[in-house]
Parts: structure tokens; sequence; C-alpha cells
């Protein structure tokens, strides 16, 4: 975990990476918990036989690797004196490339922005989704977070 920081010296992290996490294995099971809760059970990523046949096996959803930010992110960049955090939504969202079941993604985060707003502080952060092993990253976001004192 980064050293927490205070909200008042955010300001100076603007523009510099904020950290990189672990690495988290895409397993089948993660997919189907995926589709179960959204509803989307494309074949591509829960019929595992025809996708292999097909496609040369299933892929993660793209709003599951897009989901999976908050649990990468927790940790890199600790605010200190924070009572609470909220997603604020998103300015842009691509996805790059797919994300095979087996495969390991990673976030690399930098913070982008940093302003008072509605009673808080305002982040934008530069969200990439890297695959191991893969040049293309699989997402890249402008995410949004309001902190709170």
């Amino acid at each position: 975990m980064a050293e927490a920081v205070e909200l008042k010296d955010l300001g100076s992290l603007v523009g510099k990476e904020v950290g990189v996490s672990d690495w988290l294995q895409i397993t089948q099971d993660r997919v189907n918990e995926f589709a179960e809760a959204t509803g989307d059970h494309q074949w591509i990523h829960v019929d595992v036989e025809r996708a292999t046949r097909e496609i040369g096996g299933p892929i993660a959803h793209g709003y599951l690797t897009l989901s999976l930010i908050p649990h990468l992110s927790a940790g890199l960049l600790p605010v200190k004196g924070v009572s609470r955090g909220i997603n604020y939504g998103s300015d842009k969202v691509r996805f790059t490339n797919m994300v095979r079941v087996g495969k390991r993604v990673r976030l690399r985060q930098t913070l982008a922005a940093v302003e008072q707003k509605s009673g808080g502080w305002q982040l934008k952060n530069l969200c990439t989704i890297e695959i191991e092993g893969e040049e293309r990253p699989a997402c890249v976001a402008e995410t949004i977070s309001l902190l709170f004192a």
C-alpha cells in the first residue's frame, strides 16, 4: 500500500502515476458470476466449448473489466482524513483489447485532475487496465470520484 497523502496535498500529484495494482486472474467463475449479475449471457463469455471452438476461448465482458477498477485501485492512493468516497462517473471509457479467461490484469493509475467541488474533492483518474504479456491494454477509462472529509 502506498503512503497516505493529505487531501490538501492531492494537487501535487496531478499528472503523476499514483500506482500499479497487483495482478488479478480472470477466471471463468468470475465471468459466469458477472453474467449472472448482469443478465449478459452471450456465448463468447459463458459457453466455454463454443467460445473455444470459434474464437479460441471465452473472453471477459468489457464491463466486467471496467468494474474491476475500484477493486484494483484500492490502496493505490490512500488519502488521510476522508470520511467517505463515491464513484461519480466516467468521462471516457474504451475497451481496447479482449481479456481471455485465464489471463491476468492489473491497473495502472494516474491522477489527472483534482478540484474542490460539491463540498468535497473531485478526482479524475486515468485508469489503464493492462493484460499480462500483451502490448495493448484491455481498457482505458477516465474515472471521476468524490472524496469528503
